[in-house]
C-alpha cells in the first residue's frame, strides 16, 4: 500500500514519529533534552497531507510526543490523532422528529440534507411537541444510516418513472455477466456528439448503433446512421450475424426500433431470446453505457477536428477504431483485451443463415384477400399482383418489411415457407395487351356452355317429377305468339 493510501491518522502518526525519531534512537545526554527539543522546534517540516505546505511545531508539542512514544509498546498507535470521546455514539433523535424527517424525505427526495435540516427546524418551531432538532451533522448521519440519500428523479415523474424508483428502493442492483461467448449480446443506439454533412448540404447528428458481446465485450458491429429506425437496426444487426454468428439472446431497451414488429418477429424466427430492460432502468444495459463513454472520449474526440464530416468517412474511421484500438486495448474490468477473451472463451453461437433468409426473417406477417378479377392484393395503398395459380385462394399470407415496398413474399399459411415473390402492379406494362397463357395443369373454371356436358342429376330429377304430373309446361313459347 502506498503512503497516499494510508489512513489519515496513520500518516500523521508516522510523521510525528519521524520528528521525534532522533530523540528515541539517540537519546541526548542528561540535561540536554530541552536543548535538543528546541533545535527540532526551529525546523520546518513538509506537511504530511499537503506536499506544498511547510509547518513547524512548538517545543511543548514535540516534548508531549516524545513522552507519549518513549515507553509505549506501539509508538505509532499512541502518536495517532486523538479519537473523539463521542466517536461511535449514535446521537438519537426523538421518535416524532424522526418520523417527520422520514415523511419529509418521502415527499421531497430531491432535496439535499441542508434543505431537509432547515425545513425540519421550521417544522419543529411550529410543532413544539416534535422535540428539539439536533445538529446538522446528526441529521446528516441519521439520513445516511437510513439510506435517505438525495435522488435525481424528475420533479414531476410519470407513472413508469415512479414504478422504476420504487423498484430501485426495494430491489437490490447487481452486476452480471454470462459465462460463454455469444451467449448474450447488448444492442443500443446513441446520439453521437458530432455533426456530419449529407449530400444535400444539411447537418445531422448521427445515431450510433453498437452491438456488444456480454462475456468478452467484443463489438460485434458498429455503424452510424442518420436516424434511429427499425430499418437501420435490422441492417446493422444482420451484419453482426453474418460476421459473428447467431447469439443465444439479445438485450435491448424499449425503444420504438427495438419493439417494432419486424425486429421482434425476426428474432423469434431466428431462435434468439429477446430480453428487454425494465423501463427507466438504463443500468441494466450498463456495459453499453460504458462503451459510449469510450466512443466519445476516443473516436469522437479525434473526429471533432475534421471539417465537413461525411457519414461514409465516419463509418470507415469507426471500423478502424474498433478493430485497431478497442478490441486490442486492455479492458479494465475483464483484465484482458476483448479480442483475447473471445479467443479464450467458449463459443455458443450458431451459424448465420444467408442474406435472403435474414431479409425474410425481419418481416411483418400480413393476411389479405385477393381480388377475384385480377388476383391482386393491396398493402399500404400499393396493389401487388399474385401469380394466377394462386388466384383461387380466398386469403393469402404475405411477409414484408415496413420500409421495403418493392416486393413481398407469399408464404405457406401452415409452415411459413416462402412460395413466390410478389411485385407491385405495373399498369403501364399491362397496357401492352400481352397476357400469359394459362397452362393446362392450372385449375381454371370450365367455359360456360361447353358441348357434351352431362345434365346434372338434380335437374333430371326435377324434370322427371314434373313430367309425372301430366301437366303441360306452364309457359308459352315465344314463336307460338302471333298477331292473329
Amino acid at each position: 500500500m502506498s503512503e497516499s493510501q494510508l489512513p489519515m491518522w496513520q500518516r500523521w502518526a508516522q510523521f510525528r514519529y519521524s520528528v521525534i525519531g532522533e530523540l528515541l534512537s539517540c537519546p541526548p545526554p542528561k540535561g540536554q533534552l530541552q536543548k535538543s527539543i528546541g533545535q527540532l522546534a526551529q525546523k520546518c517540516y513538509q506537511h504530511p497531507i499537503d506536499a506544498n505546505q511547510r509547518i513547524n511545531f512548538g517545543p511543548s508539542t514535540i516534548e508531549r510526543w516524545y513522552y507519549k512514544a518513549k515507553d509505549a509498546a506501539d509508538p505509532i498507535a499512541v502518536l495517532g490523532r486523538k479519537i473523539r470521546s463521542d466517536s461511535g455514539v449514535r446521537w438519537s433523535m426523538p421518535e416524532a422528529l424522526l418520523q417527520e424527517l422520514k415523511s419529509q424525505y418521502e415527499n421531497y427526495p430531491r432535496w439535499n440534507v441542508q434543505l431537509h435540516y432547515d425545513n425540519l427546524k421550521v417544522v419543529a418551531k411550529e410543532q413544539p411537541n416534535l422535540g428539539t432538532v439536533p445538529s446538522y451533522k446528526t441529521v446528516l448521519r441519521c439520513m445516511r444510516e437510513n439510506g435517505w440519500l438525495k435522488t435525481n428523479e424528475p420533479a414531476q415523474p410519470t407513472d413508469g418513472q415512479r414504478q422504476a424508483a420504487f423498484r430501485r428502493q426495494n430491489r437490490e442492483i447487481r452486476s452480471f455477466e454470462v459465462s460463454h461467448v455469444h451467449g448474450l449480446w447488448h444492442l443500443d443506439f446513441h446520439q453521437a456528439k458530432i455533426r456530419i454533412l449529407d449530400t444535400l448540404g444539411k447537418w445531422h447528428r448521427p445515431a450510433v448503433l453498437a452491438i456488444l458481446d456480454d462475456h468478452c465485450r467484443l463489438c460485434c458491429h458498429l455503424q452510424l446512421y442518420l436516424a434511429e429506425t427499425a430499418e437501420c437496426l435490422v441492417h446493422g444487426l444482420s451484419q453482426a450475424f453474418m460476421k459473428r454468428g447467431l447469439p443465444r439472446a439479445l438485450m435491448t431497451d424499449n425503444g420504438a426500433a427495438m419493439l417494432a414488429e419486424e425486429t421482434r418477429r425476426g428474432l423469434e424466427r431466428l431462435g434468439i431470446d429477446h430480453q428487454k430492460t425494465l423501463a427507466y432502468c438504463p443500468y441494466q444495459n450498463g456495459k453499453q453505457e460504458t462503451f459510449w463513454a469510450q466512443l466519445e472520449s476516443r473516436l469522437m474526440e479525434l473526429l471533432r477536428g475534421v471539417k465537413d464530416l461525411q457519414l461514409s468517412f465516419v463509418n470507415q474511421a469507426a471500423q478502424a477504431w474498433i478493430e485497431q484500438d478497442y478490441h486490442r486495448r486492455q479492458h479494465r474490468e475483464i483484465k484482458t483485451t476483448p479480442l483475447q477473451r473471445m479467443l479464450n472463451g467458449t463459443d455458443v453461437s450458431r451459424p448465420a443463415p444467408g442474406s435472403d433468409t435474414l431479409r425474410l426473417a425481419f418481416t411483418r406477417r400480413l393476411t389479405r384477400k385477393p381480388r377475384r378479377s385480377d388476383a391482386t392484393v393491396v398493402v399500404d395503398g400499393i396493389r401487388y399482383e399474385l401469380p394466377f395459380r394462386f388466384a383461387h385462394m380466398r386469403s393469402v399470407i404475405l411477409r414484408a418489411s415496413g420500409w421495403d415496398k418493392s416486393q413481398m413474399t407469399l408464404v405457406d399459411p401452415n409452415t411459413d415457407a416462402p412460395l413466390v415473390r410478389v411485385l407491385p402492379q405495373d399498369k403501364t406494362k399491362n397496357a401492352s395487351g400481352k397476357r400469359r397463357i394459362i397452362q393446362p395443369n392450372e385449375t381454371t373454371p370450365p367455359p360456360v356452355g361447353s358441348p357434351n356436358k352431362p345434365l346434372p342429376a338434380l335437374l333430371r330429377k326435377w324434370m322427371a317429377d314434373y313430367a309425372a304430373t301430366g301437366l303441360p309446361p306452364a309457359y308459352l313459347p315465344k314463336e307460338e305468339i302471333t298477331d292473329e
